[in-house]
């Protein structure tokens, strides 16, 4: 894993979003599973749902970034490209019905700065080098 950004990236990323979805659920009782207005977690909105996303993404990055090199870049770069998706589509949610993972302007940072990383790393790190074998013409 030391070797490896994907790895090392996938662990840590994994690791927090794992503990953001755990203390989510310490402030949004009393909140509704698809509020659109949620509890402060510091200064993110968090509802149940977002909660429950942040757990599955937190365990999708650490067990990938556990397991091998090829699956943490594919999993960085797949959560790296939802999450630019969430960091551009929140933009707009804001305020809205539509909102049903309580998203608020800190938020919207933080996924994009996700995004940033997770998509950086995966798209430009531990690329597989295809090697030919050697054919020396005088071996018998």
């Amino acid at each position: 894993m030391r070797t490896s950004p994907n790895r090392l990236l996938g662990t840590v990323f994994g690791a927090v979003y794992l503990l953001v979805g755990i203390a989510g659920f310490a402030v949004t009782s009393g909140i509704g599973f698809f509020a659109t207005e949620g509890a402060d977690l510091i200064i993110f909105a968090v509802n149940p749902l977002h909660n429950v996303i942040h757990l599955a993404i937190g365990a999708a990055l650490l067990v990938s970034g556990l397991k091998s090199v090829p699956l943490a870049r594919s999993v960085n770069t797949a959560v790296g490209a939802v999450y630019l998706l969430v960091g551009i589509v929140g933009l707009f949610l804001l305020d809205s019905a539509v909102n049903i993972i309580a998203l608020n302007g800190a938020d919207n940072v933080l996924h994009l700065a996700s995004a940033v990383l997770l998509l950086g790393v995966g798209l430009s790190q531990d690329k597989t080098v295809i090697r030919r074998p050697t054919v020396r013409v005088n071996e018998v």
